[in-house]
């Protein structure tokens, strides 16, 4: 008998926005009911709440169009944020030197499970 998946998984990649600022985002979600964790990014006036958003939704669609879970009991297992690449750009400065500046960005993941009984 095959062992029933109770999580479904959604990745953004390459979101240009830096990995510090969305963990900021992040950490006020995991694990939280996902009814909680759509409100709290609803209500939280950061740049990197739509783009954490989406990938939520994206989550909870997975787990209800792939696998078949109940949404109601699903909760944000895990959610982490890792670097991906950086852009890097030059900036003119005094003197005819320039400076380096990082454009960085981030792949964000968040996992919803099933609730555990108890």
């Amino acid at each position: 008998m095959a062992e029933q998946i109770t999580a479904a998984k959604a990745t953004a990649k390459t979101v240009r926005i830096a990995p510090r600022k969305v963990r900021l985002v992040v950490d006020l979600i995991r694990g939280k009911s996902i009814g909680e964790a759509i409100s709290i990014l609803k209500f939280t006036p950061r740049s990197a709440s739509p783009a954490v958003e989406k990938v939520l939704m994206s989550a909870i669609a997975n787990a209800e169009h792939n696998y078949d879970l109940d949404i109601e009991n699903l909760v944000v297992s895990e959610a982490y944020v890792n670097e991906g690449p950086t852009m890097k750009r030059f900036r003119p400065r005094a003197k005819g030197s320039a400076s380096q500046i990082l454009k960085r960005t981030s792949h964000i993941t968040i996992v919803v499970s099933e609730k555990k009984e108890g």
